[in-house]
Parts: structure tokens; sequence; C-alpha cells
């Protein structure tokens, strides 16, 4: 069995394969990252187009088409705000985790791709 992996894997296709492993890898970091850094500051602050989160068009549609205002108070209260910010950081928390264990998940990537 491993004679028949050792003539499947040739060096190029191993290095490709580790290519492919990292990059994913390298994905898998960044879309945490960047989801987690908006959702820290989303809540809190304009940035140019898309306005405030008070000001969100799509829930003042929201409001007026079910005619519950409640959805516009609560998604607008600080402690939603605070809840959503929260979920950005255990994003970037979980970004960097990680970019620690990096070494690792390209390996199990690599063993999962093998098999």
């Amino acid at each position: 069995m491993q004679t028949e992996i050792a003539l499947y894997y040739t060096p190029c296709h191993s290095k490709q394969l580790t290519m492919t492993s990292k990059l994913t890898v390298i994905f898998l970091i960044a879309l945490p990252m960047q989801l987690g850094f908006l959702l820290v500051l989303m809540p809190w602050f304009s940035f140019g187009l898309v306005g405030s989160w008070d000001e969100n068009f799509l829930l003042a549609f929201m409001t007026d088409q079910t005619g519950i205002s409640a959805v516009k108070t609560i998604v607008t209260s600080g402690w939603f705000k605070g809840a959503v910010s929260g979920l950005g950081l255990v994003n970037i928390i979980i970004a960097f985790w990680e970019i620690l264990h990096f070494n690792e998940s390209v390996t199990m990537l690599e063993v999962k791709k093998r098999d």
C-alpha cells in the first residue's frame, strides 16, 4: 500500500497538494478575521455608503412591512450591538487560533486529501 502511495504522490503532486492546503487554511484564517472586524465595528461606527446601524434601510423596511416596531428597538439597543460585537470577537479569536495552529491544520488537510 505504501508503494502505491509513493508512486501516486510524486514530489510535484505533493508540492501542489501542500500549496492547495496552505491556501485553504489561509482562506479559513482571512474569512473569520474580516468577518470579525466587520461585526465588531459595524454596530458602532458609520462607514460612508454603508450608513449607521440605527438607520438601516432593511431594518426599517422589515419593521414597516411586519408592523412589529419592537424589532427595530431590539436591534438598535446597546445590548444587541454588544452581542454582535461579541460574536465578532469570537471570530477574531478563531482566526488567531488558526494562525497559531497553521501547520497542524495544513497537515490535517493533507492527510484527509490523501485518504
